[in-house]
């Protein structure tokens, strides 16, 4: 074994490069945990999805809405079957917005991809089921809406529950709440 200056070994001086490494990686994980507010992503608050602010409009549009006094953003986006897949779903989901958002891809117009929109279908008629069924004699399901054969509630319902923000240009700047900044203030004295 070859011993350095100080007597630190070769294979010890790797060791201590590595660990040095690693600690940099895991405070940068960390960090990036705090300051995109990863945390507030594990409960049913609809100001989390504000933490992204192309959300704004729909968030304020949903605070206007009559869903709001009943539903939260996840009571219609999210799978309501059991905890494992809401949460399975929230973090799949969660994954691509933060991909769509950190590389600057977000589409004009945001629509739920498929999948998505079976749930939000599935959550109107888990709410909205004796409307339905009872007073129009409708039977909707997702592969009927899919073949052409049945409307999705929003094809008529257009407005509810975000009313006509239809993308994020025809959006009017909102008074939604907006996080302070996680960042610590010495580091934006240096910003």
């Amino acid at each position: 074994m070859v011993n350095l200056p100080l007597g630190i070994s070769l294979a010890n001086r790797w060791l201590y490069l590595g660990a040095a490494v690693l600690g940099v990686f895991a405070g940068l994980g960390i960090f990036a945990i705090y300051v995109s507010r990863a945390f507030s992503y594990l409960g049913d608050d609809p100001e989390t999805c504000v933490n992204c602010h192309i959300m704004s409009s729909y968030y304020q549009a949903w605070q206007a809405s009559s869903h709001r006094q009943w539903a939260t953003c996840n009571d219609c986006h999210l799978p309501q079957s059991g905890l494992a897949e809401k949460y399975a779903f929230k973090a799949t989901d969660g994954l691509r917005h933060a991909a769509v958002f950190t590389l600057g891809e977000v589409p004009q117009a945001i629509r739920p991809l498929p999948g998505t929109d079976r749930v939000i279908l599935e959550n109107c008629l888990r709410c909205h089921t004796p409307l339905v069924t009872e007073f129009t004699r409708m039977n909707a399901r997702y592969e009927d809406m899919l073949s052409g054969k049945a409307r999705a509630c929003w094809d008529c319902h257009r407005e509810v529950p975000h009313t006509r923000v239809s993308n994020r240009g025809s959006a009017v700047p909102t008074g939604s709440p907006h996080p302070d900044s996680p960042a610590p203030d010495w580091l934006k004295k240096l910003l």
